[in-house]
């Protein structure tokens, strides 16, 4: 499969088939996320895999509770979580986000886990991000120093095959933004 093949292939998957996922699998995804490149080459990433089916439970429970239980229910099927820190103390990297206001360590930590998912891709697994979830319950599940920020979450399983079918059909319809309104050269075009 080409690289643009396995973006196309990729997708936000929250339904999966109750199997477990081989931990080289994951190994190969962090392992893929680890040459992700970063500012200074901070590689201010940590990576936490819960494979653990209570845990997961406990995990589920504590990100949708209260005001986070909206969304994200599909986390108590979900065969595997990873959670995805950012170290805050890269000094060099730090200093120079303060000079141009980024946040290069976030930056950083999204290509990091794009790695990681596309390679998952290539697994035949899928993948979910989430964002919102209750930071501070989690940390002290996983007993997550102050030091890092818990980041995301990513779901990641086998996805159910009729979920997989399903997608597909609405993904062919999904609305994206065509390249003219993206896209310009030399100079910023209006669409």
């Amino acid at each position: 499969m080409d690289f643009y093949e396995l973006v196309l292939k990729r997708f936000s998957c929250r339904k999966f088939k109750k199997r477990k996922v081989e931990r080289e699998k994951i190994i190969k995804c962090v392992e893929s996320a680890r040459f992700a490149p970063s500012a200074c080459n901070s590689q201010p990433w940590r990576f936490i895999v819960i494979d653990d089916e209570n845990l997961i439970k406990e995990i589920a429970k504590t990100a949708t509770k209260g005001i986070y239980g909206i969304i994200n229910k599909f986390l108590y099927e979900t065969p595997l979580i990873v959670a995805v820190l950012s170290d805050k103390e890269k000094f060099i990297a730090r200093v120079g986000g303060k000079i141009m206001s980024t946040e290069y360590h976030l930056i950083d930590i999204g290509i990091a886990c794009e790695h990681f998912v596309l390679q998952a891709t290539e697994f035949g697994l899928g993948t979910y991000y989430i964002g919102y979830f209750n930071e501070k319950g989690i940390k002290k599940i996983l007993r997550i120093p102050d030091r890092y920020k818990l980041v995301l979450l990513i779901a990641v399983g086998y996805p159910d095959d009729i979920y997989v079918e399903e997608k597909m059909k609405k993904v062919k319809f999904a609305t994206r933004k065509k390249i003219d309104e993206i896209l310009s050269f030399n100079e910023f075009e209006k669409s």
